[in-house]
Parts: structure tokens; C-alpha cells; sequence
């Protein structure tokens, strides 16, 4: 889920928020850029390498107006050019070459639009064991790059997994793309329902195949044909789960159809099957095109902010997570999902840039106590 930074400082506590709708409000000029090496430098060298690499004539590049780098997704960072036309003509250029004598090698980037939605960026882990001895997979994986050429491709291991990164609506449909290609190679058998799973401790282990998702405790997730399945933006599933639920329910019983869930990082996948012998396909596909129309109101309504905190005190977190607590009071439809280094705000855009706002005024109340 693409996150609005939200950045004024807070000297206390640490906290930084910036303007909530500054990056959105000039979408036309900001790109999302996917496959950039993790790790190799410090985050000020990688940044000052891509702003070198986007300012170069071979690369369609021109002025930067501004990089964020790093962001919660690994491997992405978000440029904004002082011309909207460049912007459009590296859109155009698709893939560059990111290239420094401080790189040991050259690295392939995907550049894709901003949207300003709550998905721009996502990574997931496929395991593509099940396709072995079905075909050659460093030719699938060639394939589909060429196919979905906004999805950044790792290296493929020899534990047959591989890490794929870009805009969320390319991942469903790789994952509309490997389903195909399983069905047509074998005949499915229902996968088994083995009780209602929460969240990311789920351990379910389907039978057949779809697309395979390995999520964090390391099972593996294959839906069935039997079964259907959505995937969605975890972030998006949290605030269904929060502010949907009864709506979600009732939809799910309307058409007598169960649910289950996992988790991995910031992709979920929902299964959905029938809850008797005497429902059909049909309903899961009435269950399935309700709840996808939910999630795609969620999708474009939706934004999330994200207020870091750098090196605070126990009391000084303490303090931000009362605050927050504070005034999600007053803005009760705002999602908070806290971490030990930040706090995720997610609802309206106007709801998080105001949450942010009185977040910043209460911590600068909370400064002044110690002196009143």
C-alpha cells in the first residue's frame, strides 16, 4: 500500500510528518521506480545514484524536483521531476539501466506511474515448484517479463522461489497468468477446509494449485479450482476486517460461502468456498464479484500516511501512541497500525492529513509540559 508521507518535525519526540497530500498533489510529475538494490549502499549514496541515473539524457531523465528514498517497500522509491513531461517521456522509456562506479554491477529498473492510490508498489514471494516438471522456468519467468513488463522479476533461486515487485493490479494479474497455465497442464482437485484461519498465522495447506504464494511461517498457499480466490493489498484487508466486517459477513452468508484468509507481507489472498454440497460455482462468483466491488470502493477511497518515529524514549512513545490514540477519537473511521518505529494511519486523505496535523500540535503540547 503506497504511503503518504507525513512530514513536519517534531523535535521532541522524533517524529516527522510530512504533508500528507504533497506527493498526490502532483501525481502527473512523480514516477514509482521498482528494482532497486537493497542493502549494497548507504540510503544517501542510492539516492544521490538515482538522482544522477534519472537526470541523464539516455534515460529520457531531465530536473528532479525530489526523491523519496527509502519507503516502507524495499526496492522502490518515488521521483518527482520539475517537468511533467519528462515524467511522461521516462513513463515511456518503461526500463532503464541503473548504472555508478559505486554499483559493482548494472541493475534493470521498472518505472511505472503514480497513481496516489493506496496501491502503488507491493512485493510478494511466488514458489514456482509446481511448474518444474511442467516447463523450463527460467523461460516462464522470461515470458512473463515479457508480458508484464511494469512487474520487476528477481533472480530465481534454487528453492524455485522468486521475489516480484510492482503496481498491485500487474500482481493479480500474474496471478490470473500462472493459474491458467496450472489448469491447462493438470486437473485440479478441491482443496479441503480445515477450520477458520486468522491472519498470518495461518498454516492452511490447499492440495491444488493456483497461484503459489509462500507466506511468512513458510506454507505454502495454492488455491483450487474448486475454491476461488482474491488477492488484495493487505492494508486494504486490515481496514475491511476493522470497518467491514458485519458487511463482509453478511455477504459471505447471503450467498453461503466461507472464507479464509493469509497473509503474506503486503499481499493477502482470501479463499473462498462453499460452505454446503448444495451451493454451486455460481455463488462463489456472485461472492466473489461482491466482495471484489468492496474492496475497489475501499481501493479508491483509501490512503495511508505514516509518522516515523526516530530514536524515541519509552516515555517519548509512549506519549506519541497516547496522542494518536487521542485523536483517532475524533476521527474514528482513521485505521492505526502501530510499529516499533512508526505508526501507519490509514482512511480518507483528508482524514490523515488532519490526523497528522493534530498529531503534530498535541506532541508540541506534550514538549512544553516538562518547562509548565
Amino acid at each position: 500500500m503506497d504511503e503518504e508521507d507525513l512530514s513536519c518535525p517534531l523535535k521532541r519526540c522524533g517524529v516527522y510528518i510530512p504533508q500528507a497530500t504533497e506527493r498526490s498533489a502532483k501525481p502527473e510529475r512523480t514516477v514509482v521506480v521498482c528494482g532497486i538494490p537493497d542493502g549494497l549502499l548507504s540510503e544517501d549514496i542510492m539516492a544521490d545514484i538515482l538522482m544522477i541515473n534519472f537526470q541523464k539524457t539516455k534515460n529520457n531523465g531531465g530536473d528532479v524536483e525530489d526523491i523519496d528514498y527509502p519507503i516502507s517497500t524495499k526496492g522502490v522509491a518515488y521521483i518527482t521531476f520539475e517537468d511533467k513531461q519528462v515524467a511522461e517521456n521516462v513513463l515511456r522509456k518503461g526500463k532503464l539501466i541503473l548504472e555508478d562506479k559505486r554499483l559493482h554491477k548494472a541493475f534493470f529498473l521498472k518505472v511505472s506511474p503514480y497513481g496516489g492510490s493506496v496501491f502503488t508498489c507491493v512485493t510478494c514471494t511466488l514458489d514456482l515448484s509446481s511448474f518444474e516438471e511442467r516447463c523450463n522456468l527460467e523461460d516462464l519467468v522470461q515470458k512473463l517479463e515479457e508480458n508484464l513488463p511494469n512487474l520487476s522479476f528477481g533472480p530465481l533461486h534454487t528453492t524455485r522461489q522468486i521475489t516480484v515487485q510492482g503496481p498491485f493490479p500487474d500482481i493479480k494479474i500474474l496471478q490470473n497468468k500462472l493459474a491458467l497455465i496450472l489448469k491447462r497442464s493438470f486437473l485440479e482437485q478441491p482443496f479441503k477446509r480445515k477450520g477458520r484461519v486468522p491472519d498470518n498465522r495461518s498454516r492452511m495447506k490447499p492440495r491444488n494449485h493456483g497461484l503459489p504464494f509462500k507466506s511468512r511461517n513458510g506454507t505454502v498457499e495454492n488455491p483450487s479450482e474448486e475454491g476461488l480466490t482474491i488477492a488484495l493489498d493487505t492494508d486494504i484487508y486490515h481496514y475491511m476486517k476493522k470497518f467491514k466486517s458485519k458487511l463482509y459477513q453478511k455477504n459471505l452468508e447471503k450467498y453461503g460461502v466461507t472464507s479464509y484468509e493469509s497473509v503474506d507481507g503486503e499481499v493477502t489472498i482470501i479463499y473462498l468456498c462453499n460452505s454446503s454440497a448444495k451451493s454451486d460455482s455460481s455463488q462463489l462468483e456472485h461472492a466473489k464479484n461482491t466482495i471484489e466491488g468492496l474492496l475497489t470502493e475501499l481501493h479508491s477511497s483509501l490512503r495511508k500516511g505514516r509518522l516515523f518515529r526516530k530514536g524515541p524514549t519509552r516515555t517519548e512513545k509512549q506519549e506519541h501512541e497516547q496522542a494518536c490514540e487521542l485523536v483517532n477519537k475524533k476521527f474514528p473511521n482513521v485505521l492505526i497500525i502501530p510499529y516499533p518505529t512508526h505508526i501507519d494511519i490509514i482512511g480518507s486523505s483528508s482524514d490523515i492529513y488532519e490526523f497528522a496535523q493534530q498529531v503534530n500540535k498535541m506532541m508540541g503540547s506534550f514538549q512544553k509540559e516538562p518547562w509548565i
